[in-house]
């Protein structure tokens, strides 16, 4: 039975992985870091999954990152206990932190504001715990962190380390990456990240600061670093799965994208030649990532019902429940009757999935798909 048969068994819309490139992707990346002697620390937010967690971590000590703490919370409860939650802290988010630490997990903070210490400090000196703290270094502009040359960096530090929390290092994303249109900008990306957190890692180190973690990343940076020195560990995430935007920058191609939406054609209009499908905005997310690369694929690329790219096809635009997919091309819409699957390249993976409950799963010789329930909530 082939995967497009085993398809045609659920009803639309639904997550599918295509499991041989999902596998392709994530041991790509692996073997390329490898070769710099550096610790990947995949980003779970993309896959939010722990039946796909299992195929991106070697161990339950495995190294990872998180974008929420229901996320650190449902991996732990997993047994995954290395962990970095990846987004500015709240201080009414440390109690959560706290009972994750003190149930054996090894999870580390993020900050880059004196404010924050503070409130990290009190905390920690009220519940006589050490919480485990990186510093947000700026490497591009893109959001927020300390500049790796501001004399707020040292002070925050010292506010960590003479309170009582634990100064564990310094923390970086290129987000400004997903900008780039060349392999150039890529690849001075990646430096412009690795130099921010290493110069950052340096000052704390000649403070007379611990800074046992320089940890760097995004997709884009991940794949076209050239050099890492002075880095302990890369982070990425929708490496995973890849994406239309990923495509568009040039990380991927859109034949190596393992996700996708399947839907079915639900009607036509023949006048303005457009096909009608049962993925909305509520299945395919608003995520209008591509509008601002050199090829906009609207709200999807679309491929037939085996995941090939059918040339010219994209959903031109949605509504709650309703896709419209017409030529973008010139050419005349081809003839797909009602019923048939289609499936949708999505433009953010992140954004795509988090429309999902869950993912079906599966490769070209399964004769049945798998399930990875995703994680919601925060």
């Amino acid at each position: 039975m082939s995967i497009s048969t085993c398809l045609t068994k659920i009803d639309t819309p639904f997550l599918f992985v295509d499991k041989t490139k999902f596998d392709r992707n994530v041991l790509a990346l692996r073997e390329k870091l490898a070769m710099h002697d550096v610790v990947l620390r995949p980003h779970l937010k993309t896959v939010k999954s722990i039946a796909g967690a299992k195929h991106l971590l070697v161990d339950f000590d495995s190294p990872a990152t998180v974008s929420t703490v229901k996320e650190a919370e449902v991996f732990a409860g997993a047994g995954y206990t290395n962990l970095i939650y990846a987004v500015g802290i709240a201080p009414q988010k440390l109690p959560r932190i706290q009972t994750l630490l003190n149930n054996g997990i090894n999870i580390s903070i993020l900050l880059d504001s004196v404010a924050q210490a503070k409130a990290v400090v009190a905390f920690c000196q009220a519940q006589h715990i050490n919480i485990p703290t990186l510093l947000e270094i700026d490497c591009d502009g893109h959001r927020g962190g300390i500049q790796p040359d501001d004399a707020q960096l040292i002070e925050i530090a010292n506010t960590l380390h003479q309170g009582g929390a634990e100064l564990r290092g310094v923390l970086t994303h290129a987000g400004e990456s997903y900008d780039c249109s060349s392999e150039q900008a890529l690849i001075a990306a990646a430096e412009g990240e690795r130099l921010a957190a290493v110069i950052a890692a340096t000052r704390l180190i000649e403070s007379g600061l611990p800074c046992p973690v320089v940890s760097v990343g995004s997709t884009p940076t991940a794949h076209f670093a050239k050099n890492l020195a002075g880095v302990t560990e890369v982070r990425a995430g929708v490496y995973t799965f890849f994406d239309l935007v990923m495509a568009g920058i040039g990380v991927c191609q859109p034949e190596d994208i393992a996700l996708s939406v399947v839907t079915s054609v639900i009607g036509h209009n023949e006048k303005k030649e457009w096909l009608f499908i049962d993925a909305g905005w509520m299945s395919l997310s608003q995520d209008r990532g591509t509008r601002t690369q050199r090829k906009d694929c609207d709200y999807g690329l679309v491929c037939d019902s085996n995941g090939d790219i059918i040339p010219g096809l994209q959903v031109i635009g949605t509504n709650q429940e309703h896709g419209i997919i017409a030529t973008v091309d010139g050419s005349k819409l081809p003839t797909i009757a009602v019923g048939t699957q289609l499936r949708i390249l999505p433009n953010h993976a992140c954004a795509t999935a988090a429309m999902h409950a869950g993912y079906y799963v599966g490769h070209s010789d399964q004769i049945e798909l798998d399930y990875w329930q995703r994680i919601q909530g925060w």
